[in-house]
């Protein structure tokens, strides 16, 4: 068995944050091959996270990137087991490069596919590595549950503690307005950007509900029709986001605020933590 140095043990410990008796066994593996050593160390910790591939993840976060450049954005939901660790700041970073990656890359379809990518912050290593490397420190699993991606210009918002995300498509109008518009979505969870959007047999349903509401309350027939329209407006100004009043001015609506400033809304994805 090669005799490993104190000094090379430390170094290896420094590079990968694993304890000390772990990293010298890897080192003797290795035969004092630190490049080895540290592959063997990950190897070790897949086999570990494999064992535990069965718990919950109940925590996590979800992180954007737009790439004004391309233009693209990207939208990913990265999940493990504790509070704690979803707000550590090495898992933060792991997230925002999981959605860098997505959008400034070739793009990918599916988890596994975008974590055979390269890590942007990690020269040398793909984002599995960054996974595996964190994962085996910190010991906890973590899950990419989501990921999408726009191919245009967009808007977005991802809130401080990462259980809210959204990316906003637009055509025209200002960065700032996009983002505002996507910070809105975020907070009143608008089901379509139009009318016409919305699934019809929602606003079937809802149609039969006033309705029913109205001849309960005794109203003739021959005004119904009309009444229905006028409380179909208040169903719209709830669930249509051009539709609803602009939460930083609720005397104009989205649609107002998009128009004046030069601004069309295509579409939106909002997502929450664990919700899909």
């Amino acid at each position: 068995m090669a005799d490993i140095s104190a000094a090379a043990v430390k170094a290896l410990r420094d590079r990968t944050g694993l304890p000390m008796m772990e990293c010298k066994q890897a080192l003797q593996q290795a035969s004092g091959d630190t490049d080895a050593a540290e592959r063997w160390l990950r190897e070790q910790g897949k086999k570990t996270m494999e064992m535990r591939s069965g718990r919950e993840t109940a925590s996590g976060r979800i992180a954007i990137f737009l790439d004004p450049a391309k233009p693209a954005a990207a939208m990913i939901e990265l999940l493990c087991e504790s509070a704690p660790v979803a707000g550590h700041e090495e898992f933060q970073q792991l997230a925002a490069d999981l959605a860098k990656q997505l959008a400034t890359g070739p793009g990918a379809k599916t988890a596994e596919e975008l974590l055979k990518q390269a890590c942007p912050s990690k020269p040398g290593k793909t984002l599995q590595d960054q996974v595996d490397d964190l994962g085996n420190r910190i010991r906890e699993v973590f899950r990419v549950n989501r990921l999408v991606r726009i191919d245009a210009t967009c808007g977005g918002y991802a809130h401080h503690n990462g259980a809210t995300g959204v990316l906003v498509e637009i055509a025209g109008g200002t960065a700032e307005l996009a983002k505002e518009v996507s910070m809105h979505v975020a907070a009143m969870k608008p089901q379509a950007v139009t009318k016409e959007d919305l699934d019809p047999a929602v606003v079937t349903r809802e149609r039969e509900i006033q309705t029913e509401v109205a001849r309960k309350e005794g109203k003739p027939e021959s005004i119904i029709a009309k009444m229905i329209e006028g409380r179909l407006r208040n169903f719209y100004a709830e669930k249509v986001l051009l539709e609803q009043p602009f939460v930083k001015d609720e005397k104009q609506t989205v649609g107002q605020i998009a128009k004046a400033g030069n601004m069309q809304v295509l579409r939106f994805v909002r997502w929450e933590l664990g919700k899909e």
